[in-house]
């Protein structure tokens, strides 16, 4: 028997009051925006220091081929979506060699003076020193320093603790900053996928390894119930396969119970769906949306890559960082783009989608080669789900209607 999408909430988007229906309305993606950035691309190459106008799906290609070109004088980079630009942070090397080939491979170049073996030693001394409950930190490129983040119930010790860790980075390299919500994953008990008094929302269909149909959702939601519904009280129809949270990720492979289960590759956006063609890297500055059972449609920009935040339940590392707002429920739910690339699975964060927050998320991509699943075509070259710098948007099989 067929499993049919799940029906959910249709709910204003946070920002703005717009209707979920007409937030749908902007996804669709535009065919010939994506051409234009092409061919401006192809022009810009001709120039050799002229910067590349770039879809933010391929500034992380960019900027992963810069890293190992630039070594130690790369200190990370960013997406300028208003001049839709890559930039790269150069740390000086003296003769200008690694700004001059950044500058040559089309990124927008930006002298600074925290290197990443810097910026990296000092998570790890955060790590070592400060991982108390209701923290969080990831590199940001933007400010070429540390950010640090508290929630509301780091106070006394714990607060002295941490803001003493981050006094001893020094000021140019780590900034803290407090968050009036509390870190906490957002599984709840209400509609989309249920297992006991838990709620969750389901991420992306993809394809099992043996080639069976299963879905990919939160980590803390596997951990917390082994069979799932579509249905409050309803009979289970898929089974956690595999489960990582707390540790390296938070994300789950469920497999459904019929293999003859319709599983989508699209994202339901409540009166529309999205195509989803493959999964694809985070790039800071990025635009993404995400879809969750709770609070329906919501927007934002990405901020910071490979962050680590300390849950009640421990520490969770590897995860991006936004100021998209989620709630209870929403946990599992859909990340994406505009142009229908899957981007990561909703973890936990602090706030909500009255007041705002931040809100972290699992990279489908690490979590597909985890667990050996694919997005899309089972049998093409996207297995483990990377997509190919500049790849575009063709038809595949794989994400479910997402709830």
């Amino acid at each position: 028997m067929s499993h049919q999408r799940i029906p959910k909430r249709r709910t204003a988007l946070a920002a703005g009051g717009v209707l979920a229906l007409g937030a749908a309305a902007i996804l669709l993606p535009h065919a010939s925006a994506s051409q234009d950035g092409a061919s401006q691309d192809g022009a810009s190459q001709g120039a050799a220091t002229a910067p590349r106008t770039l879809g933010a799906t391929d500034a992380p290609g960019l900027a992963a081929q810069l890293a190992g070109q630039l070594g130690d004088a790369f200190a990370g980079s960013y997406y300028d979506s208003a001049g839709r630009r890559l930039v790269v942070n150069v740390v000086p090397d003296g003769d200008g060699t690694a700004a001059e080939r950044a500058k040559r491979a089309g990124a927008v170049v930006r002298e600074v003076d925290n290197s990443m073996t810097e910026l990296d030693a000092g998570t790890r001394t955060l790590t070592a020193e400060a991982a108390v409950p209701g923290t969080s930190w990831a590199v940001d490129p933007r400010t070429n320093k540390i950010l640090v983040t508290a929630d509301s119930t780091v106070t006394g010790d714990r607060w002295n603790r941490l803001e003493s860790t981050v006094r001893g980075l020094g000021p140019d390299l780590a900034t803290i900053r407090k968050s009036q919500g509390t870190f906490r994953t957002f599984a709840s008990g209400g509609d989309a996928i249920f297992a006991g008094g838990s709620r969750c929302s389901l991420g992306f269909n993809v394809t099992a390894g043996d080639g069976t149909p299963a879905f990919l959702t939160a980590g803390h939601c596997g951990v917390a119930a082994e069979q799932w519904s579509d249905t409050q009280g309803g009979q289970p129809i898929a089974t956690v396969d595999q489960a990582v949270f707390p540790g390296a990720g938070d994300f789950a492979l469920v497999r459904y119970d019929d293999p003859a289960t319709v599983a989508p590759s699209e994202v339901d956006l409540g009166e529309a769906t999205l195509a989803i063609s493959q999964a694809a890297q985070a790039a800071v500055g990025q635009e993404v949306f995400r879809m969750g059972s709770t609070t329906g449609l919501a927007d934002g920009q990405v901020l910071g890559l490979n962050a680590t935040v300390n849950y009640p339940e421990g520490t969770v590392t590897g995860l991006i960082q936004t100021d998209v707002c989620a709630e209870p429920g929403d946990s599992g739910g859909a990340m994406f783009t505009r142009d229908g690339l899957a981007i990561g699975l909703t973890s936990g964060g602090s706030g909500d989608c009255t007041s705002g927050g931040e809100t972290f998320f699992q990279p489908v991509t690490t979590a597909l080669e985890a667990v050996g699943a694919t997005l899309g075509d089972a049998g093409g070259e996207q297995a483990g789900g990377e997509q190919a710098p500049g790849a575009g948007t063709g038809q595949d099989s794989g994400p479910a209607g997402t709830h």
